[in-house]
């Protein structure tokens, strides 16, 4: 009703419509299904940055994969599903979200093998968007898991290289 008049929201009613009606009866699984698969976006959110097609077009503000579409995919998505579960606990499932990410992208600085992860700094800033996007995340939460200066970096090593390129 509040869309309809016109104000915003943080979840989109229509998504959640569109989803609840592909199953006639919540069962108490969908709950732990949502919560798998929140984890299993968090964790492979790294694997991107071994596509040389993941690189921050900053010209663009873009991806050249579009993976920058991923945050508010993740943000719609998990904010619909946690919806129509009913537990009132998208924020705490967001926040587990930004640490699981946040976790899995710092690992990546671990990394020997520097030519599988050279759109690290890429992907750092899928999170940044992801958390700027998000009407359940700020960035004193991602200051708090990821350090704000490794996407500050970032921005300066993609804008520096499309210039190089350029």
């Amino acid at each position: 009703m509040a869309s309809a008049a016109g104000l915003s929201c943080k979840v989109d009613p229509t998504l959640v419509t569109a989803l609840r009606n592909q199953k006639n009866e919540t069962e108490e699984d969908e709950h732990l299904l949502a919560c798998l698969l929140m984890v299993f976006v968090a964790v492979s959110i790294p694997k991107l940055a071994r596509n040389e097609n993941s690189f921050y077009r900053a010209s663009l503000e873009g991806h050249a994969n579009n993976i920058h579409c991923m945050a508010s995919a993740v943000n719609n998505i998990f904010g619909a599903l946690f919806t129509i579960c009913g537990l009132g606990d998208i924020e705490d499932r967001m926040k587990e979200f930004l640490a699981l990410a946040s976790s899995s992208l710092l690992r990546l600085g671990q990394e020997a093998d520097k030519e599988a992860i050279r759109n690290r700094e890429s992907v750092y800033l899928l999170l940044d968007q992801i958390v700027q996007e998000s009407p359940f995340l700020t960035m004193d939460l991602l200051e708090s898991c990821f350090p704000y200066a490794l996407i500050r970096n970032a921005y300066h090593a993609v804008y520096k290289q499309e210039h190089s390129q350029g």
